[in-house]
Order: C-alpha cells, then sequence, then structure tokens
C-alpha cells in the first residue's frame, strides 16, 4: 500500500498562501519529490506559476461541457515546473451556487479518475482563504488531507484568520486524523513579527515552521508567472523556500490545537506591540 502525505494549506486571503504554496512545491520537486497541487480557490489561480500560466480548464469547468463519464484525467489535470501536476477545482458561475462544492467536486473527481498515483508524495490543497466551514472545510472534514499548515504574518487580522482556523481543525480533528503542522510566517515586517508569531503557535501548542522574510523577488518572480526557485535559484529567497521544504518534509510533530479567545489574542498582540 501506498502514502501520500495529504496537505491542506490555509491562511487568510491576501496573506501569500499560494505563493508559498507553489515556491514550497517546487522547492521539494527539486528534492526529487513527486507532487501534485490541487487548487481549492474559485479565482483558479495556485498553479499559475508552477504553469507558467492559468490553468488550461478547471474542474467544475469540464463538469459544465461533458458528462461525468466522459471526463478524462487529462482534460483536469497539466504538468508543469518539474513534473508537478496541477489541478485547479474552479468554481461557479458569479452569483450562482456554492464557490465550495468545487473542492468537493474536484476531490471526487480526482478520486474516481484514479489521479492518486503509487508515485506521488504529496498532494497539496490550496484552499481559499480563512474559510472553515461548508466546502471549503471538505480536506479537514472528510480528513482528505492529514496535515494542516497555516500561512500568517504578525498582522492582527492574519493572526484573528489563522485563530479562526485552528478552531474549526480543532472540530474536525476528534472525527478523524486531520491535525495541525505547524505555522508558517510570510513575513509583512511587523514589529517583532517573528517573535510574537512564535508565541502565538506556542499559545496554540503548535510551533512556527519558517519564517520567510520579505523580499522582491517574490513579486519580480510572480510578474513573469514563475516561482523564485525558477525566476532566480541563486536567490537568498529561494533558500527560504527550500528551507520551508526541508521542514514540512521532516516534520513529525502534529498537534490538535488550542486556539485563543477573543480578549487572550487581543492580549497577545499588545504585548508585542512596540510603542510609537
Amino acid at each position: 500500500m501506498f502514502v501520500i502525505r495529504q496537505i491542506a494549506i490555509y491562511g487568510k486571503g491576501g496573506i501569500g498562501k499560494s505563493t508559498t504554496t507553489q515556491n514550497m512545491a517546487a522547492a521539494m520537486a527539486e528534492m526529487g519529490k513527486k507532487l501534485m497541487i490541487v487548487g481549492c480557490d474559485p479565482k483558479a489561480d495556485s498553479t499559475r506559476l508552477i504553469l507558467g500560466s492559468m490553468s488550461r480548464a478547471t474542474v467544475l469547468d469540464v463538469m459544465r461541457d461533458k458528462d461525468e463519464d466522459e471526463v478524462e484525467l487529462s482534460d483536469i489535470l497539466d504538468t508543469g515546473f518539474l513534473g508537478i501536476k496541477a489541478v485547479e477545482s474552479g468554481g461557479p458561475e458569479p452569483g450562482v451556487g456554492c464557490a465550495g462544492r468545487g473542492i468537493v467536486t474536484a476531490i471526487n473527481t480526482l478520486e474516481r479518475l484514479g489521479a492518486y498515483t503509487p508515485d506521488l508524495d504529496y498532494v497539496f490543497y490550496d484552499v481559499l482563504g480563512d474559510v472553515v466551514c461548508g466546502g471549503f472545510a471538505m480536506p479537514i472534514r472528510e480528513g482528505k488531507a492529514e496535515e494542516i499548515y497555516i500561512v500568517c504574518s504578525g498582522e492582527m487580522m492574519s493572526l484573528y484568520a489563522a485563530n479562526n482556523i485552528c478552531k474549526g481543525i480543532q472540530r474536525y480533528a476528534n472525527a478523524g486524523k486531520t491535525k495541525l503542522g505547524g505555522l508558517i510566517c510570510n513575513s509583512r515586517m511587523v514589529d517583532r513579527e517573528q517573535e510574537l508569531v512564535e508565541a502565538f503557535a506556542e499559545k496554540l501548542g503548535t510551533r512556527l515552521i519558517h519564517f520567510i522574510p520579505r523580499n522582491n523577488v517574490v513579486q519580480h518572480a510572480e510578474l513573469r508567472r514563475k516561482t523564485v526557485i525558477e525566476f532566480d535559484p541563486a536567490a537568498q529567497q529561494a533558500e527560504q523556500y527550500r528551507s520551508l521544504a526541508r521542514a514540512i518534509d521532516q516534520n513529525t510533530v502534529f498537534t490538535v490545537p488550542t486556539p485563543l479567545s477573543g480578549e487572550a489574542l487581543e492580549e497577545l498582540l499588545q504585548q508585542y506591540a512596540v510603542s510609537c
């Protein structure tokens, strides 16, 4: 029996979750790992840097155009940088239906079509924003992803979102095997940011897996639809993503988080704020 590490990446919208996931995946592919990224955002931009373009078609696009028994894996799966497989779940037409349905449909379709092959080491689910209800909670609720990582920064709303995600993990962990593997801090250059996120992680009962410093090379690479690993493999930032990839590859510590109350979270933020 083959074992695939299935990992869901959550985080507040705009925190750099998709960028971090794709750069980490590219670093893992450099290490010789075989991966598939499943984009779980209706915008269908979770694999853009890996493919060098938007995906040809999302799962929901194809399902709208074809009968279920006519869909083939090649209709929905693309291959990008260093052989990384890429799938986008997609979403409904604007103003119609539930966006979370795309995740449910995508994962069920991938399973039915045999996408989870024995050669895969990892499957990453890049999940929309900080939503942990309905279809967006499927990777947690149904145990599709046994590991969760949260991308955050030292900003108040980012940590608030991370705390909410932990509430969802805590709720569903009792019903399955899903556990929190740690926090990934994508720096926004907040006062005492690394110290703050480390303290927040300790309160949650987890740890800071890696602190990614802010660097404009990330934007330069994104403008060219590339990961930093591909755009400038010798850059210091590329080494940061390699360090993150190694940290996750070697991680064996997983916990059920203990979310903070709103008051406790605010107290923690005030403790690490630098007075003007």
